[in-house]
């Protein structure tokens, strides 16, 4: 099962996940080591998991 990394890595110390994929960081650092079944298991969460981040504003353009 392919990692649903999506190449935007930053961490969101708030909610202990990454606002691009929705996994912990241990999740991240151990997803090679994971079973099918306790991928699929993250996976399931993840749509749950990133609706419940709530982004910092972004900065405003630099003149």
């Amino acid at each position: 099962m392919q990692s649903p990394c999506v190449k935007i890595c930053t961490y969101d110390a708030a909610s202990g996940l990454c606002s691009g994929c929705g996994r912990t960081l241990a999740e991240i650092g151990g997803w090679a080591a994971m079973t099918d079944d306790q991928r699929r298991a993250v996976m399931e969460d993840l749509p749950r998991r990133l609706r419940g981040i709530v982004s910092a504003p972004a900065p405003p353009p630099a003149n």
